[in-house]
């Protein structure tokens, strides 16, 4: 057995890390869910989103537009984050964080899927013991709309707290 010295190790670095980290995939999961009080609590109050031509304005905002189109406008959606690069200084931190977003939509007969693949470049504060966005700019790379045919499986995923996920996790 090899003794590891954690004497040159940062262990509050790595619990904000993982803090930051943790904060950026409960973003993905309450669009998923359609879950805004999740949603909400990933930013600071007077935080602020740039989505280009999409959407400008608070985070909390973003959060109530986004979930209105998924709402309306999709039948099923899922988010992933990958690539998350994390700069920390003191209470402050910067992120990017690879997105690819899968949203599905009817029209008419077809069922269309537009994919979407971008990043999220996060300006974060510590308040209060808390981490939260500051600042979002959100960096469209490329993305493709097509119609698709759906396998035999009906999906069972939930975009709201009748989600199993949420018996699972929490109980309820």
């Amino acid at each position: 057995m090899t003794n590891i010295d954690t004497s040159d190790c940062d262990f509050k670095a790595i619990a904000d890390r993982q803090a930051i980290t943790d904060l950026i995939y409960r973003y993905c999961r309450a669009m998923d869910r359609c879950d805004a009080e999740l949603g909400y609590s990933v930013w600071h109050e007077d935080g602020e989103a740039d989505y280009g031509v999409l959407f400008k304005g608070t985070g909390r905002g973003f959060v109530d537009f986004a979930l209105h189109a998924h709402h309306h406008y999709m039948v099923m959606h899922s988010h992933q984050v990958t690539n998350i690069i994390l700069m920390l200084d003191g209470d402050r931190a910067a992120s990017e964080s690879y997105v690819t977003a899968a949203l599905r939509r009817q029209e008419g007969e077809r069922l269309m899927q537009v994919t979407v693949r971008g990043r999220y470049l996060d300006r974060w504060s510590r308040r209060n013991g808390r981490w939260g966005i500051d600042q979002r700019s959100y960096a469209h790379d490329f993305d493709e709309d097509r119609e698709i045919t759906a396998t035999a499986t009906p999906g069972w995923g939930r975009r709201d707290r009748s989600d199993l996920s949420y018996q699972v996790l929490f109980g309820k």
